[in-house]
């Protein structure tokens, strides 16, 4: 048997055996068609006679310096790129931006410090890096400045020299507790996300806050707090429930401790719809009417907050425009563009069924 048919085939392999040069048998898998299609059949049928798989993937992206990726890093586990609705139409939008035979998507998923590995960001095979909502002392970012990748960050934190998308967190919160203000409520809780990378679920604290790595949690909290004050509400008598993830059962126990308290607030400004969803079943476990004993308003305006019972006031974002522009942004920074300014994605105010006048 010849040496070659027992060591792994190359292109040169192929090339002996079929007679061409091996520039002819790279054209056959990566420019067809410079070559007849009875040539390149006769090198394919060749190279499958000798076990021959195709071009290796990572010496074709040493060659080309091109990985055809881009990679997606998450704060949370992968199942959250699944699970949460909001995350859900960002990533499917911006998949559907950046979609070409020649490029897929790498989701490299988060850990309990926040963000992705740092050496899985060193070893990963990708062209740019979209970081979505990672905390601000996130180690995977250090990982990506070492590679000198291009970069996108969606929501946060802020990162110098990174192309952005952002939404107006704190003016949607502040439209938020404005409505609830206006509406005659005077005790108004707030059901919020994480503030650190910490899995801290339960009742914040100032010092909490103080503390905070997460930049949409507080610019939120900011948001409520300021549309509150204006009502004359001080921020010491705002309760806070921290849950580490927008989950309907972390909302369902969020406010189950939140409408315990004494006085029980009327309103719950919920920081996503997936924990005003989870509030609105605590509200009915407990006997509690929306909106006429509690008022219950969230954040995203995903397809579920208009089928809830009641419908959902929330705050809009467009998260289909949010995915789109960070997949644009991704793609011109692959060109060789600058980062440029900051995309700021607006918010507005849906009013429905699930707020209403404070009770007594």
């Amino acid at each position: 048997m010849s040496p070659d048919r027992v060591r792994r085939p190359t292109l040169d392999t192929i090339a002996r055996e079929v007679g061409v040069s091996r520039a002819t048998v790279s054209n056959a898998y990566n420019r067809p068609d410079q070559l007849s299609a009875q040539l390149r059949e006769r090198i394919i049928k060749t190279a499958k006679e000798l076990g021959y798989a195709g071009p290796d993937p990572v010496a074709r992206s040493l060659a080309t310096q091109r990985a055809g990726s881009v990679a997606i890093m998450l704060c949370d586990v992968l199942s959250s790129a699944f699970s949460d609705p909001a995350l859900c139409i960002m990533l499917d939008s911006l998949a559907s931006t950046v979609d070409s035979p020649d490029r897929g998507l790498l989701l490299l998923p988060g850990v309990a410090d926040g963000g992705p590995r740092a050496q899985n960001v060193m070893r990963a095979q990708t062209d740019v890096v979209v970081a979505y909502s990672l905390p601000d002392n996130a180690a995977a970012l250090a990982a990506v400045r070492e590679r000198n990748l291009p970069l996108v960050v969606v929501d946060q934190p802020e990162v110098a020299g990174a192309a952005a998308v952002r939404v107006d967190d704190f003016g949607g919160a502040l439209l938020a507790a404005r409505h609830v203000a206006s509406l005659g409520h005077h005790r108004v809780a707030i059901l919020g996300l994480s503030l650190s990378a910490d899995g801290h679920r339960g009742p914040s604290s100032a010092q909490r806050i103080a503390e905070g790595h997460f930049r949409v949690t507080l610019d939120r909290i900011a948001g409520y707090l300021k549309g509150l004050a204006e009502q004359g509400i001080v921020a010491d008598e705002v309760p806070l429930w921290e849950a580490p993830g927008s989950v309907r059962e972390l909302g369902r126990e969020g406010a189950r401790w939140l409408l315990g308290l004494r006085p029980r607030p009327t309103a719950v400004l919920c920081m996503s719809d997936e924990l005003a969803l989870g509030a609105l079943r605590a509200a009915e476990e407990l006997g509690l009417s929306v909106p006429g004993e509690v008022s219950i308003v969230g954040f995203d305006d995903t397809p579920a907050a208009s089928w809830a019972d009641p419908p959902l006031t929330t705050v809009r974002q467009d998260l289909v425009e949010k995915g789109r522009q960070a997949g644009e942004l991704a793609l011109r920074l692959l060109d060789g563009a600058r980062p440029g300014r900051p995309v700021t994605i607006g918010v507005d105010l849906q009013v429905r069924g699930s707020t209403g006048p404070a009770g007594t």
